[in-house]
């Protein structure tokens, strides 16, 4: 790999870090939950494609980012199922408890 392609490569994924930083801090928090979702889609697919380049043997180089590249988006995909999990149970909660209290006006 040429230093050129190098730079240029690190060029972007700083800009697209940037970027996504960005565009994250600007969500509004009622919006989190969905958007929690769509990027555990996103980090499904950056975990398929890290596996695809750890296991491709260009170089031991090449290899070694895939492997650190599947450990880091693995980390992702679960912690965000989790935390998407614990905000939906939030919401869980409180749904039955409502349902009962509606229930119990109704009948006095």
């Amino acid at each position: 790999m040429s230093v050129d392609i190098l730079i240029s490569s690190l060029y972007v994924f700083v800009l697209a870090a940037f970027l996504g930083y960005q565009i994250i801090s600007r969500v509004p928090p009622l919006l989190h939950t969905p958007l929690m979702a769509a990027t555990n889609a996103i980090s499904g697919i950056s975990l398929v494609g890290s596996l695809v380049t750890a296991g491709a043997e260009h170089s031991t180089l090449s290899t070694i980012l895939g492997v650190i590249a599947v450990i880091a988006a693995t980390i992702n995909v679960v912690g965000g199922f989790t935390i998407t999990e614990r905000m939906l149970k939030m919401f869980q909660d409180k749904l039955p408890s409502d349902s009962k209290d509606k229930k119990e006006e109704k009948n006095s």
